[in-house]
């Protein structure tokens, strides 16, 4: 795939970070708002924002069902924090009638960070980052902002990231806060703040490549 068209979901949320960080890495970057324009993206970035809010915009939209559709199908789909939400199987402590795509077999707790943290930056060790064949773990830097963690996941779901056991990480160390499944990748951080500076992009290198490879 010469240069594939990735989408941004640009109903709410950091849509015009993901657009810039995906444009650093050789893609056309489009936003997404309407049926016809998801069925035109090769992937597609579910971001950041509020996830009900997200949810609720999905069925006003009328992007839910197609969205869901064309994840079933295969559609290489990222989500940071709001979006690892969308893509569970399951959320706890969400709105009612709150929807998720089920592209991913975990159990996330929403707003888990924020009770405790709202806000940080921690560093992770991250797998599929590291240097030549993008083999093994790699140091990544990661800010969370009221993010969700990972409460359970099925057996197919490959743990990327968890929080660092420290005693500075209190009731966070050891959650799962990166996932992958299949075509489906999901961070409960935001990697796209980072990358719009250019500090580090490789989060967004990494769902690219597997954009190519679908």
């Amino acid at each position: 795939m010469a240069q594939p068209v990735v989408g941004v979901l640009a109903l709410q949320g950091d849509v015009r970070e993901h657009l810039l960080a995906l444009a650093e890495q050789d893609v056309v970057a489009r936003p997404v708002r309407r049926p016809e324009e998801l069925a035109e993206v090769h992937g597609l970035v579910l971001p950041g924002g509020e996830s009900t809010t997200m949810s609720r915009l999905l069925d006003t939209f009328e992007l839910l069902e197609p969205l869901r559709d064309r994840v079933a199908e295969g559609l290489p789909v990222y989500g940071s924090c709001a979006g690892m939400i969308l893509l569970a199987s399951e959320v706890l402590d969400g709105r009612e009638g709150q929807h998720t795509l089920g592209a991913i077999d975990m159990v996330v707790r929403r707003n888990a960070f924020g009770r405790q943290v709202d806000s940080f930056e921690a560093d992770l060790d991250f797998a599929g980052l590291g240097p030549g064949g993008h083999e093994g773990t790699a140091p990544l830097r990661a800010v969370f902002i009221r993010a969700p963690w990972v409460e359970s996941l099925g057996d197919r779901v490959e743990v990327l990231a968890r929080v660092p056991e420290t005693p500075a990480a209190g009731p966070a160390a050891g959650r799962v806060v990166a996932v992958r499944q299949g075509n489906a990748l999901a961070t409960a951080f935001h990697p796209e703040l980072l990358a719009v500076d250019g500090r580090d992009g490789r989060v967004h290198e990494l769902f690219v490549r597997t954009v190519r490879e679908a």
